[in-house]
């Protein structure tokens, strides 16, 4: 177990900041480990890299080599990964996000278990696990993302296989959980489907879930098992780190009243950067109309923070908003890339300086576009699990992080049980 336990540190290079000691965040750097056989090292921020050929249980092999991502594959070698039997630890993947799964299991120093998922002619999904799982400890990877109910059945049926399999404990990991946004009542003879939703997924035999960057934070209630919930914003954070952009040039905006705290929390980390708001009225669903700003931009860099951007017409009118009042630029920073048409139109269009994205929702290439630029949250994800298998805490884990804005952070070592 000493492998397990000892680790040094590489600083990764900073971006030097044209402003000195007014940058953003000039004072902060990234760190990653030194790859060992429980650890892989991988960076945290990444453009839109390469679609992964992926097959049950391992990356397709070209010429006995894992055909790997470069993000993954330049910076490591594939060898002396921990043998999956030496552990009870075990990584499962959907069909919703495949190359997201791959680049955890990566980053862990594991194989993502093997499992056959089909579709009958007749829509119908079938699942059967191709490895024991008795007495492990299960992560299922799957995104609810579109279409939902496709994937939010197949995680439901992933769950039911793995507990008529005797696994231990069964953690159904979410990067994007659908239905999130029919979190409360605002008119007579509504249903809370995000309620229901939570009943299903512990129904099926779910001892747990991890989630990045709920819609909002009650719906971490609406489960009647731990859920762990993790944010999206230190990736970002990490991100805007390498721009040189002064402090003082800089303004963190609301898209709406109700992303208020959301965008205050982020303006916080960025050196207490002021903050803006966009009022609008809502007059249908995904049909906004913007009415006016709250805070000053006339000349400033407008970073514009939301959890997710669907068909991005809250979003685009802001920026056009914006750009009326005098902002130099506007950067638009989001977890989940939902992307409903016409999103992407609505983006591309030149009212964007860069369009700043998270990998939990699988972006197809067809929506690429120049200004997107898409961030891992492999690392992040990988860590949390390694934390929640050792019985860690994560509230030590994001102190710390709040701190460096950056992952993955190693403090030179792994903690075992008896060190928590």
């Amino acid at each position: 177990m000493a492998s397990l336990l000892h680790f040094s540190f590489i600083p990764s290079s900073s971006s030097s900041s044209s402003c000195s000691s007014s940058s953003l965040f000039s004072a902060f750097h990234s760190r990653s480990p030194v790859s060992s056989p429980a650890r892989i090292r991988t960076g945290v921020r990444c453009n839109v890299m390469e679609p992964l050929k992926f097959m049950n249980g391992k990356p397709t092999l070209l010429n006995g080599e894992a055909a790997l991502p470069s993000v993954l594959s330049s910076r490591v070698q594939l060898e002396n990964v921990i043998s999956k039997n030496d552990t009870r630890l075990r990584i499962f993947s959907g069909t919703a996000n495949p190359a997201l799964s791959q680049e955890i299991a990566c980053y862990m120093g594991l194989e993502l278990g093997k499992i056959k998922i089909k579709r009958f002619a007749d829509g119908e999904i079938y699942v059967q696990l191709q490895e024991s799982v008795r007495g492990c400890d299960v992560y299922l990877v799957q995104p609810t993302c579109p279409p939902a109910n496709e994937n939010l059945m197949e995680l439901l049926i992933m769950i039911d296989a793995c507990r008529r399999a005797s696994a231990k404990n069964i953690t159904a990991v979410i990067p994007y959980f659908g239905y999130a946004r029919a979190d409360r009542k605002t008119q007579g003879r509504e249903s809370i489907a995000a309620k229901l939703v939570a009943n299903l997924i512990t129904e099926a035999g779910a001892n747990r879930v991890l989630a990045c960057d709920l819609h909002s934070g009650q719906s971490m209630g609406y489960f009647d098992i731990p859920v762990d919930h993790v944010y999206g914003q230190p990736v970002i954070l990490d991100y805007l780190a390498s721009k040189t952009i002064c402090s003082d040039d800089l303004v963190v905006v609301s898209p709406d009243v109700g992303g208020v705290a959301r965008a205050r929390a982020f303006a916080k980390k960025l050196s207490d950067a002021p903050l803006a708001i966009v009022d609008k009225r809502r007059h249908g669903h995904n049909v906004a109309e913007v009415m006016n700003l709250i805070g000053d931009v006339k000349g400033k860099v407008a970073v514009m923070v939301d959890d997710m951007i669907d068909t991005a017409g809250t979003i685009a009118k802001g920026a056009a908003l914006l750009h009326q009042e005098g902002a130099r630029e506007v950067y638009a920073c989001t977890t989940h890339a939902v992307f409903s048409p016409p999103a992407i139109e609505r983006l591309s269009n030149g009212l964007f300086q860069e369009v700043i994205i998270t990998n939990t929702i699988p972006v197809s290439e067809q929506n690429y576009f120049p200004q997107l630029t898409v961030l891992s949250v492999a690392n992040l994800l990988g860590e949390t699990i390694w934390r929640v298998h050792d019985d860690c805490s994560l509230d030590f884990y994001s102190k710390i992080r709040l701190c460096l804005f950056c992952f993955p952070l190693r403090l030179g070592f792994r903690l075992s049980r008896t060190e928590v």
